[in-house]
């Protein structure tokens, strides 16, 4: 527990470290560009040192979300505040998208109403610099926002790598104006202006599916059913449903199959390992462990199992069979299905599965449970 949260601790402090080096570098290009672009009344210019602008913002942003995210559980809020994470990058996407469209509103004014810029040479090397310093800051904080998990911090990074784009096109426009007397400045103003919408509209999209709940890293749920595994009386591990309450942060529940011989004291104790074992190796906390019992006395059930397995894998859809169990007294049998999300009709699919079987078994009950599709 104390390793889970000196590692929250860690990427808070990364996190801020880093939106401070945007700002601080984002200040320095707005007054620079904004001087320009007043000097040489270039309207791209000073488009690009509103796009920098913005970028400030994003990153104020950032250190606040970062920051109200780390505030401890409360009665109200009982698994924390980390979503709010996701609420700040949604707070910069909807920066990125004023910034745009305000940038297009004013590009085409100037389509309607041209003006004619006055460009100088030191006026063009402030423009290359700026270009490298934002390939050089967009690179380091993308990289930064990957490693810790910062959905706010990757798309400032990648905001950061559009504004260099989006430099060295006002700089082509601007050499273009100086040797051939074109003037290309309001519509590469619009061409921003679309880029920077763009980028605001995916990055919204992202933090969306963020608070919605997206499916979670194949890689970490084939890790924690595999360590899940590890112990020699789980045959398997399915349906690891992981609730996200900000970066880093899972809550789930997973069912496993152990052998009908386990009683409920060995069953106490195991349950007990993993969910310790789980949450100290990945700082998820598994709410919840429903038991499958597995058929392990009689060779007669396992040809079952075997034949059942074929019929219910032969349909188009089906994903993954567990759970299987057969009672001999009771003459039923009952298993679940993962049926993939394309199955419109999943009920005919069920209906017709069970009545395959029971033709074969004509003398049991099929109970037959269908799972979502949520960790293969």
């Amino acid at each position: 527990m104390e390793n889970i949260e000196k590692l929250s601790q860690t990427r808070s402090t990364t996190i801020v470290k880093a939106s401070f080096i945007g700002i601080l570098t984002n200040i320095l290009l707005v007054i620079f560009k904004a001087s320009i672009g007043i000097l040489t009344n270039s309207i791209a210019i000073l488009l690009d040192a509103v796009n920098n602008l913005s970028d400030v913002l994003s990153s104020t942003v950032t250190i606040i979300g970062a920051k109200l995210s780390e505030k401890e559980a409360d009665k109200e809020h009982p698994l924390g505040h980390g979503r709010i994470e996701y609420l700040s990058a949604m707070i910069v996407a909807s920066i990125i998208l004023y910034a745009g469209i305000t940038a297009l509103i004013e590009s085409i004014k100037k389509i309607i109403s041209p003006a004619t810029a006055e460009y100088t040479n030191i006026s063009l090397i402030i423009m290359g610099v700026s270009i490298i310093v934002k390939i050089l800051l967009g690179t380091y904080v993308k990289k930064i926002g990957q490693k810790v998990e910062s959905q706010s911090l990757i798309a400032s990074g990648k905001d950061a790598l559009f504004d260099a784009v989006i430099s060295t096109s006002v700089l082509a426009t601007a050499l273009i104006f100086m040797f051939y007397k074109i003037s290309l400045e309001a519509y590469v103003g619009v061409l921003i202006s679309i880029v920077i919408i763009r980028s605001g509209i995916e990055i919204l999209k992202e933090s969306t599916d963020d608070i919605l709940g997206k499916r979670v890293d194949k890689a970490l749920l084939k890790k924690i059913k595999k360590t899940i595994c590890e112990d020699h009386n789980i045959t398997g591990a399915y349906d690891l449903m992981l609730h996200n309450y900000g970066p880093q942060k899972y809550v789930g529940s997973v069912h496993i199959e152990i052998p009908d011989t386990m009683t409920a004291d060995k069953i106490d104790i195991l349950e007990r390992e993993i969910v310790d074992n789980i949450f100290e190796k990945y700082g998820v906390f598994l709410a919840g462990i429903s038991i499958y019992s597995i058929n392990t006395k009689n060779p007669i059930i396992t040809e079952m199992h075997l034949n059942i397995l074929k019929m219910a894998t032969s349909f188009e859809g089906v994903l993954q069979f567990h759970a299987f169990y057969v009672d001999l007294n009771q003459k039923t049998i009952r298993f679940d299905i993962v049926v993939d999300f394309s199955i419109s009709d999943k009920d005919e699919l069920q209906m017709e599965l069970k009545n395959r079987i029971k033709k074969e078994y004509p003398e049991y009950e099929v109970y037959i449970r269908i799972d979502m599709d949520i960790d293969i």
